[in-house]
């Protein structure tokens, strides 16, 4: 079994391996890097995936079955907890790795069936109900009739960087990460380099901010090197509150220290001896994983003071926010980490010159400073040899909603949406259609079916009125109701607006009370309030205009995206709210209207007794009745009814 974290081996990683970076080794140190990176192994390993969404599919209770297996059966075995590779609605994933044999995954791999999945590999007899795939390996025995993970659809249109490690090391040891070529990239910059020509190789590589509108992120920090202060800071930018959306989570808990790799090198490029990574509350697991992985990089003195001999120090502080929407705009998230309330302030002077306390500060998303090491590794030509016109490298996006396989995928920007949808997600599920893709989350849009062809690039997502760095896509499929998910969008940025602005304050108000009025059925109704309603109606898209024209932040401006691409591509259905009075999906509660089949109907008066409104009729042992005017459309009676007797429209 492979020793870490002993003197020994910290040196033999810190000094053999670290600073040779040219990746040349004499035999002894490549077979000894092999043992640690598990490439050669003299007892099995087993791969848990212990990710948030592994956790709740239940892996804590399979690592604990693993671990019982383990004790009886293999003692020797080594039990690892890795992030996830990126297939959530596989979850719980296990691999097993065996002497001379490739690493084999499987899926859904609950409590339950762990002995009996570990006795048929132990036993070379495997069953392939579960078997998700095996990892490629030059030096190692394939298991046969298995296809290669990278083979599968879910990754053969995948190109990864940032995310190369996840699912595949331990999030929790440095050596892992070191032996995989870990911080190599702040050696050589710190020992080489300028912080201007830092500065210089990122802008060559045309590496764009990640988590908002693609801002040239060697332009910033050249700004910020530029500007004169005895203090400077960098900020990590980890708070994402997007529903759908947790790219920043996964990165964390599949790769910590390319997170800090990324921070101390931005921070050496822009002069700055502190730097903060801004998290959200409540997400413990990173947040863990980060503080072990800045007291480990401190240790080994990639930290603290007087990096590799340079005379560079850094200070790396970890700052929780409360998941305030707002505060993904950068000003706001300066005026949280200062103990202020998060509210945007207008700028000039940008944050790059005057943020932090005062000081110079860069703000950059966390996939920005998590591709700053492979940058650094390869060089911009490399960086730029992926992607399309000025859109360069990669992106991950989240995939959720209606899709087959929901999860993160990375992939070159320029990829078709199609590429997403179908070969990646899957489509959608259960044999339904699929209807649309909500990209960018709340303040996103929605793509109909035939825009699927399109580009993910940055102009492309700023010209149907989205961002790029949202990343977030939503599988809706026919059973959507779209006037219901604006306004689910329009509560949420509206409960989100910091109030500063009133456009922004009460323009979203309006839209969300338009909303919520056309998809509720009034029981009583003055000609009067029918006309203004119809009146509010017709002004949601000037209102919409008006709001994007004049809000002072990324929020406001963008708080009306999903009423505009909605009502452009699914009028119809706002149509057939306001004039119908239905929903064709059902969503709407308050414009359901439900009926009693008396063919089916038993009268069993199941339905009479629960329901709230005493607007159903009838006798034992004879169908019953809704009484339309008082059906609130609560469903009650739907739900409880055994013999499917109850339906609506």
């Amino acid at each position: 079994m492979v020793v870490v974290n002993t003197t020994e081996q910290k040196e033999f990683l810190t000094e053999k391996v670290l600073k040779n970076y040219s990746s040349v080794f004499d035999k002894a140190t490549s077979d000894r890097l092999s043992l640690i990176k598990r490439e050669r192994i003299d007892h099995p390993v087993i791969y848990v995936g212990m990710g948030t969404c592994g956790i709740t599919a239940g892996s804590e209770k399979t690592y604990d079955a693993i671990q019982r297996y383990c004790k009886n059966h293999n003692p020797e075995a080594e039990i690892i907890r890795v992030g996830c590779i990126g297939m959530c609605s596989s979850e719980p994933l296990m691999d097993v790795q065996l002497p001379g044999k490739t690493r084999i995954s499987f899926h859904h791999v609950t409590e339950d069936l762990v002995e009996d999945i570990l006795n048929s590999v132990f036993h070379r007899s495997l069953s392939t109900d579960h078997v998700l795939g095996q990892f490629k390996s030059q030096s190692q025995e394939v298991w046969p009739n298995i296809p290669f993970i990278d083979q599968l659809p879910f990754f053969a249109k995948q190109h990864r960087i940032v995310t190369r490690n996840a699912g595949i090391i331990s999030p929790n040891s440095i050596d892992d990460y070191l032996a995989s070529g870990g911080y190599k990239s702040l050696y050589k910059t710190v020992l080489n380099y300028t912080a201007d020509k830092v500065c210089d190789i990122i802008t060559q590589s045309e590496l764009r901010g990640r988590g908002g509108g693609g801002y040239p992120t060697g332009k910033k920090w050249m700004m910020a090197l530029g500007t004169g202060s005895d203090q400077k800071y960098l900020i990590c930018n980890a708070d994402e509150s997007d529903p759908g959306a947790f790219m920043n989570r996964s990165i964390i808990e599949g790769d910590p220290h390319r997170v800090i790799e990324g921070i101390a090198i931005a921070s050496y490029a822009i002069g700055a001896n502190n730097a903060y990574i801004y998290l959200r509350a409540d997400y413990a697991q990173p947040h863990t994983l980060l503080l072990k992985a800045i007291d480990d990089a401190r240790d080994y003195g990639f930290l603290g003071e007087n990096i590799f001999g340079s005379g560079f120090n850094l200070k790396i502080h970890i700052r929780l926010g409360a998941g305030a929407f707002v505060c993904g705009e950068e000003t706001a998230l300066i005026a949280s980490l200062e103990g202020r309330q998060g509210i945007p302030q207008s700028k000039p002077p940008y944050p790059a010159e005057k943020g932090l306390f005062g000081h110079p500060t860069v703000v950059n998303n966390i996939e920005t400073l998590a591709n700053v090491p492979s940058i650094l590794e390869n060089g911009p030509s490399w960086f730029k040899s992926t992607g399309i016109r000025d859109n360069r490298g990669t992106k991950i996006f989240c995939i959720s909603g209606k899709a087959v396989t929901t999860g993160f995928a990375e992939v070159p920007i320029g990829s078709k949406l199609s590429d997403l949808v179908t070969a990646i997600g899957g489509g959608v599920r259960d044999g339904k259609k699929l209807k649309a893709v909500q990209f960018g989350g709340p303040s996103g849009v929605c793509i109909p079916t035939q825009n699927l062809d399109m580009e993910i690039s940055y102009e492309s997502m700023q010209e149907i009125g989205s961002s790029l760095g949202l990343g977030g896509l939503i599988l809706l499929d026919e059973e959507t109701c779209m006037v219901s998910l604006s306004k689910y969008f329009m509560q949420f940025l509206q409960h989100e607006s910091c109030g500063k602005c009133i456009p922004c304050r009460e323009g979203t108000r309006r839209m969300l009370q338009i909303l919520d009025e056309i998809s509720r059925r009034p029981r009583e109704e003055s000609s009067h309030e029918t006309l203004e309603r119809f009146k509010g109606v017709v002004e949601l898209e000037r209102l919409a205009s008006v709001i994007k024209d004049t809000s002072l932040c990324g929020l406001g401006q963008n708080a009306p995206n999903p009423v505009i691409s909605s009502l452009k591509w699914f009028r119809e259905e706002y149509e057939e709210h306001i004039f119908d009075r239905k929903c064709q999906a059902g969503v709407c509660r308050d414009l359901r209207t439900f009926y009693i089949n008396a063919d089916l109907c038993n009268g069993c008066n199941l339905c009479q007794r629960k329901c709230p409104e005493n607007a159903i009729i009838g006798t034992v042992k004879y169908p019953h009745f809704i009484i339309e005017s008082k059906c609130t459309g609560c469903g009650i009676c739907f739900d409880v009814c055994k013999f499917n007797a109850i339906y609506f429209k």
